[in-house]
């Protein structure tokens, strides 16, 4: 890619790497219909903008420990209060984003680009998150060589699962860490607004062409890896905001897919 010019390069790397681990994530999130919990951790990742520029600490830094603490703070949540997860997650997503806008507000001194965090900025991705990424990405699949099978068992039917000896909640818990890691990392990419959409549209289409888990995971890995180059390419033709072009780009691939009959 020596014809590319570096920021592209880079660019390019980090969006493949986001949607390969955006992938196995996804899959599971379509099936466990846990895209509002991906919303929450999203809205979340604003506030820990605001907290990073209020300590003044690394941002990326600031927002992946963040994503971490709220997604262990909604897994606790869930198992001790009466409200719904719905609820929950609903109450969690709108304050922490309202939280982080006025904590921007509040500063004064501080003269950031709003809406790249809003709608992603791939072209200021740096070496160090495309090291950040490939980590993430390595953790992702040792996470699933050890529990692809446990997660099924998981999303098919908890109770059983935890009546064979799965350790459901450990793995839940391990399962909504790494979404965390994804979604902060993912920033960048596609912005705070956006970056469930990554996570969900590659999956859904995936769905209609999959006939077993495993298939359904291979077409998510590459309709999200088509997703991402149609993306940038649809950016550098027309000038277009290369978040939301992504996410445009993963829409188009669903809609042609939207009326093919599901294999049985």
């Amino acid at each position: 890619m020596a014809w590319m010019p570096e920021f592209l390069v880079l660019a390019l790397l980090g969006g493949l790497g986001i949607a390969l681990i955006a992938a196995p994530l996804g899959v599971f999130m379509v099936w466990q219909r846990q895209s509002y919990f991906g919303a929450t951790l999203a809205h979340s990742a604003l506030l820990g903008v605001s907290l990073g520029l209020f300590w003044n600490i690394d941002l990326s830094l600031s927002v992946i420990a963040l994503s971490l603490l709220i997604a262990f703070g909604i897994h606790q949540l869930a198992r001790k209060t009466q409200l719904s997860s719905d609820t929950l997650l609903g109450i969690l997503a709108h304050s922490s984003l309202a939280l982080g806008l006025v904590l921007l507000s509040l500063q004064n001194n501080v003269q950031i680009d709003i809406m790249s965090y809003l709608f992603g900025d791939i072209l200021s991705i740096t070496p160090t998150d495309l090291l950040l990424i490939a980590a993430v990405g390595l953790i992702t699949l040792l996470f699933y060589l050890k529990h692809w099978r446990d997660l099924l068992n998981i999303t098919l039917n908890r109770e059983l699962a935890q009546v064979e000896g799965i350790a459901v909640k450990r793995i839940q818990l391990q399962y909504v860490l790494l979404l965390a890691l994804m979604i902060a990392l993912s920033m960048k990419i596609v912005g705070v607004l956006l970056v469930t959409s990554l996570l969900i549209i590659p999956a859904a289409a995936a769905r209609r062409l999959a006939t077993t888990p495993q298939t359904m995971l291979f077409f998510s890995l590459i309709l999200g890896v088509v997703s991402v180059i149609g993306g940038l390419a649809a950016s550098f033709v027309w000038d277009i905001p290369t978040g939301p072009a992504i996410v445009l780009a993963a829409t188009l691939i669903f809609l042609m897919l939207l009326n093919k009959k599901a294999p049985n």
